[in-house]
């Protein structure tokens, strides 16, 4: 089985970090491809930054749909072009916000979404609610850090992390945490030994959902809203 895990923005050390968080959790015989979507913004934060990531993440979409990839994950926490995506791709398609949310929903009757900036906060608060989960998240907080900042050692962006996530457990008494940022992929379980409660990762979470989807044998629809693209 291969899996197919894309960054859509162009930082390299996001990308290799995203990848060795997959390749951890990833079963034996599942090789782990990883993308770079070259030409993207240097991180995704806000719409803009989404909208011009999506044409070089459908590039790298395409490319593996040609080498015959099982399954895609798209490591943004915007879950940019996933419906895009799924009209090009043969397999499932899984963003990393979709896959943990679902996740947490699992886990614990309550969550709260850990982000970088406040202006991803109304970003994840439309997916959560696209997602059916509103019911579930109790609040959708932002750590108040840049995305590259998670790149730069000695940046305090770890700990900035941890107090937030310490600060949701207090206020909004949630039961888990998602992370919402790919960037945080490597802080998890560090977190969840700081913090006593479960901390989500959507990459690793969606790394095995796609595996469980391959292995049931199961593609995408091409029924209707994830028909192929029309040649125009």
């Amino acid at each position: 089985m291969n899996i197919l895990v894309v960054n859509p923005n162009s930082t390299e050390s996001m990308t290799r970090k995203i990848i060795e968080t997959a390749s951890r959790v990833a079963s034996s015989g599942v090789t782990v491809t990883g993308a770079t979507a070259a030409g993207a913004p240097a991180s995704i934060e806000g719409h803009f930054d989404e909208a011009m990531s999506v044409p070089a993440l459908l590039s790298c979409v395409r490319q593996a749909e040609e080498h015959g990839v099982d399954g895609i994950v798209v490591a943004c926490f915007d879950d940019p072009g996933i419906g895009a995506c799924r009209e090009i791709a043969s397999g499932p398609v899984l963003g990393i916000c979709e896959a943990a949310v679902k996740a947490a929903s699992m886990l614990a009757t309550s969550f709260t979404v850990v982000t970088t900036l406040p202006r991803s906060v109304p970003v994840i608060e439309r997916l959560v609610h696209g997602y059916g989960l509103s019911h579930q998240c109790r609040r959708v907080r932002s750590a108040e850090i840049p995305v590259l900042a998670l790149e730069e050692p000695g940046s305090n962006a770890r700990e900035k992390i941890r107090e937030e996530i310490l600060r949701a457990i207090e206020e909004d008494r949630c039961e888990a945490v998602v992370l919402g940022c790919a960037g945080m992929a490597d802080l998890t379980a560090w977190l969840s030994e700081e913090t006593g409660i479960p901390v989500i990762d959507g990459v690793s979470v969606a790394t095995r959902m796609i595996e469980a989807l391959v292995g049931c044998g199961l593609k995408t629809s091409k029924i209707n809203a994830y028909a192929r693209p029309n040649m125009k």
